[in-house]
């Protein structure tokens, strides 16, 4: 069995103790007739509350396992999965796995699997789901401000807890456990022309702060009301740390050693190789994955079993990492990247979580200083355009306004942009503080997200959009 301490406290009701899902490992490995075999377990349960129209709509709650069986012949796999966990049921899924696996075609490039690891001590943490009533209290701090200010508030809060157990036939034993908390909301004016949003996202319920969604949210509702259609261009932009974490996450997403190396990526270097020790954005940038981030118990481990550590993928600008999967890190002849979203089956934990570190500029004192420029909530529907210079495009929402002369003097209609995280990570004037966020279109590997606000400079809005 793989070195590690005792389980945690962490065990909401509907989610597999360390010792349930090595019991069901147990039962699925002996059971198994293939050489080699994995076995991956996801354990979840979620609460959620949607409200509209100024009131709670639906409330539901539902819990889930899941046991992934994966056979190995010779450098042939196949994977059946199940949630009947008698022993009967894992059986007949271990057995069917292996039949098909002898069917595949060879995958040249089929690593084998590890051997016992050691993990991290895990962080003692007691939790629960919180009650329907709970979560319809947290509605109500946002639908009663937005009610008494003639607005219409929408959104959801979405509670989510979950293990993740790997196993293998050669000893290896991986479990950690993760919980998320999401409150969203959305008010808009009676007339459609005003839209505010805000987030609170957080480990547990009580991280939720649903009087400072309410707050924001109604606040940018009333602010955004009539909007004004300014001219697309390039404008010095003021970037609230959602609309930072939509875009500078998918550098992090970009970092694939393989597409670097074989030319297919902006980490690819120009005549051969990749951009490890090259200067790529502003020197006050470094963007990290670190293990302590992550909403798990002990920091998750990759989709191979190995424990996640702490990860600087760019450094004052400067590339330090990319991420080096198990088959080519051996190719290669380098460490193999242990951050997460690699490997062939399910991630463990709360999966990789991405920080961008922060400076001392506050929003307030970005608009202090900005002559002419735009403040943007946040973007949506955001959609690659070339994966070379890591270009997407998408739109602005929920509160678009001018600044003009250090003022925020008016709401403005929103654009569509056509931007790169590394153009205007090369643009930058201001950083301000980290903070925990929601992306909303989150494009990384799922976890935890910490971004801080930004100004910079020639961001490119490239035409305008009715939408609110």
């Amino acid at each position: 069995m793989s070195a590690i301490a005792p389980r945690s406290l962490f065990a909401p009701a509907g989610v597999l103790t360390r010792t349930e899902a090595q019991e069901i490992a147990a039962r699925a490995l002996k059971n198994s007739p293939a050489e080699t075999t994995r076995v991956s377990i996801n354990s979840s349960a979620r609460a959620d509350t949607r409200f509209a129209l100024n009131q709670v709509t639906t409330s539901g709650e539902n819990q889930d396992t899941t046991v992934t069986i994966t056979a190995y012949v010779g450098n042939r796999s196949a994977s059946v999965s199940t949630n009947r966990l008698d022993e009967a049921s894992l059986a007949a899924a271990a057995k069917q796995a292996n039949e098909i696996a002898k069917l595949v075609p060879a995958n040249p490039e089929l690593m084998p699997e590890l051997g016992s690891q050691t993990y991290p001590m895990p962080k003692d943490r007691s939790f629960t789901m919180p009650t329907p009533s709970e979560r319809a209290l947290a509605a109500k701090e946002v639908t009663e401000l937005a009610r008494a200010a003639d607005l219409i508030a929408t959104g959801f809060i979405e509670c989510r807890a979950g293990a993740t157990a790997l196993a293998n036939s050669k000893g290896l034993f991986a479990y950690d456990a993760s919980a998320s908390m999401t409150m969203t909301a959305t008010v808009r004016s009676s007339d459609g022309t005003g839209s505010g949003w805000a987030c609170s996202d957080g480990v547990s319920f009580a991280d939720i702060d649903p009087k400072q969604v309410a707050a924001t949210a109604v606040q940018k509702a009333k602010e955004s009301r009539n909007p004004v259609a300014i001219e697309p261009g390039r404008y010095t932009a003021i970037l609230e740390p959602t609309a930072v974490g939509n875009l500078v996450q998918i550098i992090a997403g970009s970092m694939q050693a393989r597409a670097a190396d074989e030319g297919r990526s902006f980490f690819s270097k120009q005549g051969g190789g990749n951009k490890i020790g090259m200067k790529v954005v502003d020197p006050r940038v470094t963007l990290l994955s670190n293990p302590e981030d992550s909403p798990s118990t002990n920091g998750g481990f990759d989709g191979d079993g190995m424990p996640l550590e702490n990860v600087v993928w760019i450094e004052n600008g400067v590339v330090k990492t990319l991420n080096y999967d198990r088959f080519w890190a051996q190719k290669q002849g380098v460490p193999v990247t242990r951050a997460g979203g690699g490997g062939r089956g399910g991630g463990g934990g709360g999966g990789r979580a991405v920080r961008m570190l922060g400076g001392t500029s506050s929003v307030s004192d970005m608009i202090k200083s900005t002559e002419r420029g735009i403040l943007v909530t946040r973007f949506w529907y955001i959609r690659a355009v070339d994966p070379r210079t890591i270009l997407y495009t998408g739109l602005t929402r929920d509160g678009t306004f001018l600044v003009e002369n250090g003022k925020v003097t008016r709401p403005i209609k929103n654009f569509r942009f056509n931007e790169s995280p590394i153009f205007f990570l090369n643009n930058l004037e201001a950083i301000g503080s980290t903070v925990r966020i929601n992306a909303s279109e989150n494009l990384s590997a799922g976890g935890a997200v910490y971004m801080p606000p930004l100004k910079v400079r020639d961001f490119t809005f490239s035409s305008l959009s009715d939408a609110v």
